[in-house]
């Protein structure tokens, strides 16, 4: 199973490259396996440093939303 994580892309560089941030975390991917063109500000799910899939972006906010609480709830169960 996989579980990816929507992450916005904040730069387009040369030969098909993207950096993108996830949930803080900078990284460059590929964009060789995109179906379509993707554009600063779009929201794709990663695979292995390839990005697949554009996210519109309230799913990919939305998803964030869900992530973000997962994490809330997991730091206060190591609190315990």
């Amino acid at each position: 199973m996989c579980l990816s994580i929507p992450s916005k892309v904040v730069e387009i560089l040369e030969d098909n490259y993207a950096i993108v941030d996830t949930m803080g975390v900078k990284r460059k991917v590929s964009l060789d396996l995109m179906p379509e063109p993707v554009q600063i500000g779009d929201y794709v799910l990663i695979h292995v440093g390839y990005a697949m899939t554009k996210l519109n972006h309230e799913e990919a906010l939305e998803s964030l939303k869900v992530y973000e609480e997962l994490v809330e709830k997991l730091e206060e169960e190591e609190k315990k």
